[in-house]
């Protein structure tokens, strides 16, 4: 087993000449992947990175993307991911958190480029490495280098003073005060979490594996690595693709990938669409999701459809490095309605459903999940205070290291001795009197044959009612899916007072940067909207 991750690729460089990455215009061998990042890792220790610097990624994903992440393991520094869609704003409390001194840019990013080199806080503080093709974006941006510096340093292995237990990168995630958190990752613990899923799916050189989520989202990172400790292709995916559903199908075809890994947003909304034939994608092997509850009728979709692909539900946040545990479904669910488990921890990984007191709840009753073990971040990046309350001391443990993370999630544990995610802590709301979990109103919703996807949010009043139950939802194809059907629909599944009193019909529900559906924007939407309690619009 590897100490650092960028080892990976120089082990597969010695081992196979194979492709390492394939982008829309251009593959890379594993060899020219090893020489590439071994040229600019020289490059920024001699511009002054020095071990345990951060260097922030501004490019779109890509092979050159690829290169740059490794290059940035191998200077012994660590890379933080942002962006280039994103509001330069938020990049900039990014930049300004982790006290980053470099950037390395790359592609389509001039606007928001030009933005943060404009920002009076970073003024001479900032040095620019353009490592995209062609000079840079704006005449008035001197890079400290461009791609033609990189090219000018030998491609030969180095030496690192890192070693397993320093961190690899920063992913910055929402936090609830509108500031960014830095959550800091180690080398070990991904490569922990690698070695477990590249055994556990049985993967290999002969893989061809989806590179679907952006790099500041941390799927990408078992898309990365996973592919590269075996030795298999990783096939990036354009991310104009995410709104061409048939697109989409087309390329899983085209590229004959055996694995697949995305949110399950995307694949609902590709179900919505009818674009997977019966038998379809001969070549692939494995689906694998994480990031959101994939619904029950979607994934019915997809099993009929492809009876020998396997299908696996693997949950964890950000803070404990990827995933955390892991369901592969049986057979193809008979009940729309029926949940799908989050299964079983990971090697290394226990999942706890803790009362308020932080006792273990009876199995069926509802607690607060609290991961341990190996994948949990040491902390966020400059935040001792939000770490404290995230990361506890683990009240069953006599090692005072021995921690929990605080999920904030809300689970049971069934009579089959698996974990059932059953919604977020702040998704319980109190309306006119009753306390109501939104995702049980979703879950009921996505079984209704006109809905092909849907967010419900509560928009808080000032009223006896408390808040107010809003749904937002797109129509199934073919269906009568008027907010009128929908309501009676729900109304035989559910009492009344758990039905929404507002209603939004949308061609595309709002996503984030991550493609899961941005729930904080829907709610936006109707706190905005005064349209009366009851309306439809």
């Amino acid at each position: 087993m590897p100490e650092l991750l960028q080892e990976w690729v120089t082990i597969q460089a010695e081992r196979q000449p194979g492709a390492a990455v394939v982008g829309t215009d251009e593959r890379l061998t594993y060899a020219r992947l090893e020489e590439q990042s071994n040229q600019l890792a020289r490059l920024l220790r001699d511009a002054g990175c020095k071990k345990g610097d951060r260097v922030c990624l501004l490019m779109p994903k890509s092979p050159t993307a690829i290169v740059s992440l490794l290059g940035i393991y191998k200077a012994d520094c660590l890379y933080v991911p942002l962006d280039p869609a994103g509001p330069a704003a938020r990049l900039a409390k990014i930049i300004e958190s982790c006290e980053s001194r470099w950037i390395l840019a790359a592609g389509p990013v001039s606007r928001v480029l030009d933005e943060l080199v404009d920002d009076a806080r970073f003024r001479g503080s900032i040095s620019v490495g353009w490592v995209g093709s062609g000079p840079p974006p704006r005449e008035k941006l001197t890079a400290a280098f461009t791609l033609d510096d990189v090219g000018s340093y030998p491609g030969t292995a180095l030496d690192y003073d890192n070693d397993s237990h320093d961190p690899a990168h920063v992913l910055f995630t929402s936090g609830s005060t509108g500031a960014p958190k830095g959550v800091v990752i180690t080398h070990a613990s991904v490569i922990r979490f690698v070695e477990w899923a590249t055994r556990y799916f049985g993967m290999a050189a002969g893989d061809r594996v989806s590179g679907h989520s952006p790099l500041h989202f941390d799927l990408s990172v078992f898309d990365i690595f996973g592919a590269f400790a075996v030795g298999a292709e990783l096939h990036l995916v354009p991310p104009e693709l995410n709104v061409l559903p048939h697109k989409l199908a087309e390329f899983i075809r085209t590229a004959e990938l055996t694995q697949w890994f995305s949110v399950p947003s995307v694949l609902t909304y590709m179900a919505k669409f009818d674009v997977v034939r019966v038998d379809d994608f001969p070549s692939l092997r494995r689906l694998l999701w994480c990031g959101e509850v994939f619904p029950t009728p979607a994934l019915i979709y997809w099993m009929r459809r492809l009876p020998r692909v396997s299908f696996t539900n693997l949950y964890g946040p950000t803070e404990a490095t990827i995933a955390s545990s892991h369901y592969t479904v049986p057979g193809c669910p008979e009940d729309e309605r029926a949940p799908v488990p989050i299964g079983r921890a990971c090697d290394g990984e226990e999942l706890l459903v803790l009362d308020e007191r932080l006792r273990p709840v009876r199995p069926g009753e509802a607690g607060d999940l609290y991961i341990r073990g190996a994948g949990l971040s040491p902390g966020y990046w400059g935040d001792p205070e939000k770490t404290r309350a995230a990361f506890l001391r683990n009240p069953g443990g006599a090692d005072p290291e021995d921690r929990i993370y605080r999920t904030g999630d809300v689970a049971k544990v069934g009579d089959d001795g698996l974990v059932y995610f059953l919604g977020r802590a702040d998704s319980q709301v109190k309306s006119r009197g009753y306390r109501i979990e939104l995702g049980e109103v979703e879950t009921a919703l996505n079984a209704l044959p006109g809905v092909g996807e849907c967010a419900v949010v509560a928009v808080p009043t000032d009223g006896f009612e408390g808040a107010v139950l809003c749904c937002a939802y797109v129509p199934a194809p073919e269906s009568d899916g008027s907010p009128l059907a929908v309501r009676q629909g729900l109304r035989a599944v559910l009492p009344t007072y758990m039905v929404p009193a507002r209603w939004r019909v949308m061609d595309r529900l709002p996503r984030n940067a991550n493609g899961k559906i941005d729930r904080r924007k829907v709610t936006e939407m109707f706190d905005d909207d005064e349209a009366p309690v009851g309306g439809a619009s």
